[in-house]
């Protein structure tokens, strides 16, 4: 695929943190989605926005027009550009400008803009702490590897609620009780073993307090297995190696130290490698 001298230029400065024009944009990116998150806290407290609501208003359509900028020029400069709109930093950067534009049809969607502290999780690549981004792709590939055993471990704890449920209600359930539903029941069951314990619902009879401990027990596996399947996946993947480097046709990050190639999308990761 033939380069765009003016893409890669963007690219190193939006994507990349090695020079002096990267970090500086970074910084400077860093501010404007703390000030916009800043923003809408203050917009929510009553007795503030009465006094600042132009100003507050003002504000936030100067963020929105910057990030909008920033998101086109991120969209430009990736030879894939639908590869970065789908990822996880696209959605996000995309979800952070559509609240504004949103309330011109649904008034309070500009609330949601605080999705934008989500954005703040760039400030690793900023300073390039490559420990810490070293740590996240562990912990992301993990959580990718974990995926499956963590779904079937879900589906029989769902199993699970819904059989402790239904015995529930059938021996504490009837009119004028808690118990008055299986739906109800089955509520409780998972507030009981997941330990979080409301306490809105309890069971009065001896069989059903025995059955109140027992899922009260089992609510110790409900927080170790899917713990040790994550903690097993990390610890399988502590001794890969990643850098920051975004390939610059499909956005990626995650590569090997050594890596020439996009593991992702086959290309070359770097341009002098194209001579």
């Amino acid at each position: 695929m033939t380069t765009n001298p003016l893409k890669e230029q963007i690219h190193e400065i939006i994507f990349e943190a090695d020079t002096r024009a990267g970090k500086a944009f970074d910084i400077v990116l860093m501010i404007l989605i703390v000030a916009s998150v800043l923003v809408v806290m203050l917009e929510s407290v009553e007795s503030i926005d009465k006094q600042y609501h132009q100003l507050f208003k003002v504000l936030e359509w100067i963020f929105t027009i910057c990030f909008t900028i920033e998101y086109i020029l991120r969209l430009y400069c990736i030879y894939r550009p639908t590869k970065y709109a789908t990822s996880f930093f696209g959605v996000v950067d995309l979800v952070s400008i559509l609240p504004t534009y949103i309330e011109f049809l649904l008034p309070g969607a500009g609330a949601l803009s605080v999705v934008r502290a989500m954005r703040i999780l760039r400030v690793f690549r900023i300073f390039k702490l490559a420990h810490f981004v070293k740590e996240g792709f562990v912990i992301m590939s993990a959580m990718r590897a974990s995926l499956p055993k963590i779904t079937v471990f879900l589906v029989f704890i769902l199993l699970i609620v819904t059989v402790m449920g239904s015995v529930i209600y059938l021996v504490e359930g009837g009119a004028g009780t808690a118990f008055d539903s299986i739906p109800r029941s089955i509520y409780w069951a998972i507030v009981t073993i997941t330990t979080v314990g409301y306490g809105d619902i309890s069971p009065t009879t001896p069989f059903g307090q025995f059955l109140a401990a027992a899922v009260m027990i089992m609510g110790y596996v409900v927080i170790a297995v899917p713990t040790g399947i994550v903690s097993a996946e990390i610890a399988s993947g502590e001794h890969m190696q990643f850098n920051s480097q975004a390939c610059r046709f499909c956005a990626q990050e995650g590569h090997d130290d050594d890596a020439i190639h996009c593991k992702y999308c086959g290309e070359l990761l770097h341009e002098e490698d194209e001579e």
